[in-house]
């Protein structure tokens, strides 16, 4: 076979595998198997994660203490001795004497105990979202390096081939050279080019382990020490999140974004802070108890029969009188409270919406980059190295000129997969502002705290 031919090969075999590649990963049963592998691997991740079981054991602990806190405090058993002599200590000696038994149950101020119970259930609900808003995170940082696990994988593959045919072709200069039709440093640039392909495909593999590792986090040490290959790919589909932004004119994404957790965990922190406003204005109200005690006397009386026992009742009552350091600046607080939470919401929203728009402007401009290496890029790249192939065998080109050639055709095939990787990066971090991704996951699972009766 001639050099010439060998030389082609490695020059656009690279292209011919970017070509296949691409028409597979386009396919639609490919992209679903793809999804489906890793929506598995998803679900495991997340059914396992201990963030959502903190989350949910902290919520449903709110709760309880909600209903605990709305609850009357239990009320104070008074037992004594009153009008005792100290000259004899005994209880018929005085008729003023008695054995005195009580009961005194506090109430607190207004509606302070419901308000209390509902101040508790709106922050669970706003840890409840913070379960939702682990998920979309656990989704995105996954999805994404999936997605980079996909493109090292595609670019080992890439380099793999390239190392192939180098080789193929150096051991053919090798035998020319033998035979005095080749030069020595044609045979030394190929033997360097396939250590370099050496340097980068351990590049590659150390990229590899490092992604595998970081998705050790979610999915645990034993997957890491038990996983195969994952066959990842660079990119993926994403018809929920197509639709989303099918339904949007212009640049305001605010309805979409109300609904994300970051935004509904703002908006109940606000209703709570509205809450402790009305917590706040109980505080003018007065705090009553009530007290009733029973009095035993063993003594006669004056006139020589048995004293009457004797029942007492008490109503007590707090009065705020002085509110000015104590109920104004409280309630002063609470307002403000509302007024900073508020504003963190319109930050929160603000934030959220610019990071959308500048997510479409990376996407508009890689699709773009792409859409460009396609039509112009690769064409033009394969145009120049059968240009230089027909050079080399009419001896106006040289051997280093297909050298050089070869690896620009390999750079540009991998930077095109770069691109590719990045746009579906980009979907993925606004399929996790606009809830973009499609996936079901179980309720967390908790152990049920002790059953124990405390006295």
């Amino acid at each position: 076979m001639k050099l010439t031919h060998y030389l082609l090969i490695l020059a656009v075999g690279s292209m011919g595998l970017l070509s296949s590649s691409l028409t597979l990963a386009n396919t639609a049963d490919f992209d679903l198997k793809q999804r489906d592998k890793l929506n598995t691997l998803i679900k495991f991740a997340l059914n396992n994660d201990q963030s959502r079981k903190h989350f949910f054991a902290q919520s449903e602990a709110m709760r309880e203490m909600g209903i605990a806190n709305s609850t009357l405090k239990d009320p104070k058993l008074k037992l004594g001795v009153g009008n005792l002599p100290v000259d004899s200590f005994a209880f018929d000696q005085e008729s003023m004497t008695n054995i005195s038994i009580g009961l005194m149950q506090e109430f607190e101020r207004g509606s302070t105990l419901s308000l209390q119970k509902k101040k508790l259930n709106q922050q669970a609900d706003s840890v409840v979202f913070k379960i939702k808003a682990r998920e979309l995170d656990v989704i995105n940082n996954m999805t994404k390096l999936w997605l980079e696990l996909g493109f090292q994988q595609k670019a080992h593959q890439i380099l793999v081939e390239n190392k192939k045919l180098m080789k193929e072709m150096a051991r053919y200069i090798k035998t020319s050279y033998s035979l005095g039709q080749s030069e020595v440093h044609d045979l030394l640039n190929a033997e360097i080019q396939i250590s370099k392909l050496d340097e980068r495909l351990q590049e590659n593999e150390q990229m590899q382990q490092r992604v595998s590792s970081q998705l050790s986090e979610w999915l645990g040490i034993q997957w890491l020490s038990n996983q195969t290959d994952l066959n990842a790919t660079p990119s993926l589909t994403w018809d929920k999140l197509d639709k989303y932004l099918n339904q949007v004119k212009g640049e305001q994404f605010y309805g979409f974004l109300n609904k994300h957790p970051i935004s509904e965990m703002a908006q109940l922190q606000i209703e709570a802070n509205t809450t402790q406003v009305s917590i706040a204005e109980e505080a003018y109200t007065p705090k009553f108890a009530v007290e009733v005690v029973y009095g035993h006397r063993q003594a006669d009386g004056m006139d020589g029969q048995p004293a009457a026992d004797l029942v007492s009742a008490y109503l007590t009552m707090d009065i705020p009188l002085f509110t000015d350091k104590r109920q104004d600046k409280s309630y002063s607080s609470a307002k403000y409270q509302v007024v900073e939470a508020k504003s963190n919401k319109a930050v929160i929203l603000s934030r959220m919406n610019a990071q959308v728009n500048a997510l479409l402007v990376d996407k508009h401009n890689l699709e773009q980059r792409i859409l460009r290496y396609n039509n112009s890029l690769l064409p033009q790249m394969k145009a120049k190295t059968s240009a230089v192939e027909r050079g080399y065998q009419q001896n106006t080109a040289q051997f280093d000129e297909i050298i050089n050639t070869s690896a620009e055709a390999l750079a540009m095939e991998i930077e095109k997969w770069r691109l590719v990787t990045d746009l579906n990066k980009a979907n993925s971090n606004l399929a996790y502002l606009l809830d973009g991704f499609e996936y079901s996951v179980s309720k967390p699972l908790i152990d049920s705290p002790f059953n124990e009766t405390h006295y």
